[in-house]
């Protein structure tokens, strides 16, 4: 604890021949003392406590020192404390936000450290960094040789935490996350959220009493503005949608199976880790007119190093969504009988629709070489050259983009989605724009149908 209750009283002579001279004070009604050989060196030090309590800094109730003192005793390294701050996340943190808190403190920590000679090579140091260092569920694991060395090296030459309390350092070190390894800069999403890791980081160090502030805030750094608005080019219509669905249905067996994955993502705008934990009981498929899909999770695919179990996936809630939220979507006739005709070709292992060709989940580089064959067969050379539905992601901004200019209303076109209003107007801002003739028109009959309405005996 702190306190400014503080009162530093004079020397006192003590019967001592060692250390005959004593200085007092109190902080917050406990005292402490000092004792020194010779009154000059007294004086001196009673002018620096008076010193700090004068200009206001507070005094450490346990130590009695000034709280700058405290903090230049502390040495704790910058690789420490990091490695510290990682352990805390992991309990909680996302497997994705994992591996990103992993990614921005390696890049942190190779910025902060010296070069020169006897520094490990960078590639070295950054998997030693990333894969192990920060890497809490690997802490009780024995580090290869190549990797403990560097990171024994890093150790040694790590700076203090106290010496990291520079605007100088800090823009080092944000050149280094705005940056990719191949020198080339960083997408501004990706910097964001790197230097947002840091920031974290910086915060719990001055919480801990590390540093008197967050030195990145004496940084003045424009960050580059992240892309928010969707590419129009890479929207599908809906004939070329089908295209593409029939050009994935004509990929064999394994086409013909994923195809529902795709329509799923284009006809109700599921992101593919929702479509990956869709499961039977989870579909309400009519015979006739629209069903419905009830969303109750989603299992993103991350490296098997990040997550509890050792699988390279996650099943989480959906996403922005608490624990076991639910997410009805309603889905179109042609959804629904794509989805009938699935459920009555393959078999549902564990109740998941959709498998991996040798059986658990299937994963993203599957589904993205059928998708990359089926944009060779269903598009033109241009087109296949173009942004257009270039990722299977992109039937998601086809579908909600159809929604939007389809006339269905904000509201209902983001709670459908899975989003907020808010992003949905940003992101979607240009195909909202395109509409603005079509609203206009709108309006000015509801003038004329006003008008004529009053112009009636």
């Amino acid at each position: 604890m702190h306190s400014y209750d503080v009162r530093v009283w004079t020397i006192r002579k003590r019967p001592s021949k060692a250390a005959p001279f004593q200085l007092r004070w109190l902080v917050k009604g406990t005292e402490f003392q000092e004792k020194f050989a010779t009154k000059t060196l007294a004086d001196a030090r009673r002018a620096e406590l008076l010193t700090a309590a004068r200009k206001g800094e507070p005094f450490d109730t346990e130590s009695g020192l000034p709280v700058s003192e405290v903090r230049e005793s502390n040495r704790t390294t910058w690789y420490a404390h990091a490695r510290a701050h990682a352990a805390r996340k992991w309990p909680t943190a996302a497997a994705k936000h994992r591996a990103s808190i992993a990614e921005s403190l390696a890049i942190a920590t190779m910025a902060v450290c010296p070069t020169g000679k006897g520094r490990p090579a960078d590639d070295v140091l950054r998997r030693a960094l990333y894969q192990w260092a920060f890497n809490a569920g690997r802490h009780s694991q024995e580090v290869p040789e190549a990797e403990a060395k560097a990171l024994a090296w890093v150790e040694r030459n790590a700076p203090a935490m106290v010496d990291l309390d520079s605007a100088k350092r800090m823009r080092t070190v944000l050149e280094h996350l705005a940056r990719r390894q191949d020198g080339k800069p960083a997408a501004a999403n990706t910097f964001r959220r790197r230097r947002a890791v840091l920031s974290n980081c910086l915060r719990l160090a001055v919480e801990h009493e590390l540093l008197p502030g967050n030195p990145l805030n004496r940084v003045h750094w424009e960050t580059p503005k992240a892309v928010e608005e969707l590419d129009v080019r890479s929207v599908a219509t809906p004939t070329q949608a089908r295209a593409l669905l029939d050009a994935v249905r004509a990929r064999g067996p394994r086409g013909t199976h994923l195809v529902a994955f795709f329509a799923c993502i284009y006809y109700a705008a599921l992101r593919p880790e929702e479509v990956s934990m869709l499961s039977a009981d989870q579909c309400d498929l009519p015979g006739e007119g629209w069903g419905r899909l009830l969303l109750a999770g989603a299992r993103p695919q991350v490296g098997s190093a990040w997550t509890d179990d050792g699988k390279p996936y996650e099943e989480r809630q959906l996403k922005h969504r608490a624990l076991r939220a639910v997410r009805p979507v309603p889905i179109p006739p042609v959804l629904v009988a794509i989805l009938r005709t699935h459920l009555d070709s393959f078999d549902a292992p564990e109740g998941r629709l959709f498998s991996a060709v040798r059986g658990g989940p299937v994963r993203s580089q599957e589904y993205c070489a059928v998708w990359k064959e089926a944009r060779r067969t269903a598009l033109t050379a241009a087109q296949v050259a173009s942004p257009l539905a270039a990722i299977p992601y992109d039937l998601r901004h086809a579908c909600v983009s159809f929604w939007l200019r389809s006339g269905v209303s904000l509201a209902e076109t983001a709670r459908r989605a899975g989003q907020s209003v808010a992003v949905l107007q940003r992101y979607y801002a240009k195909v909202l724009d395109g509409e603005e003739a079509k609203m206009n028109a709108l309006i000015e009959r509801g003038f004329a149908e006003h008008e004529s309405e009053a112009e009636r005996p």
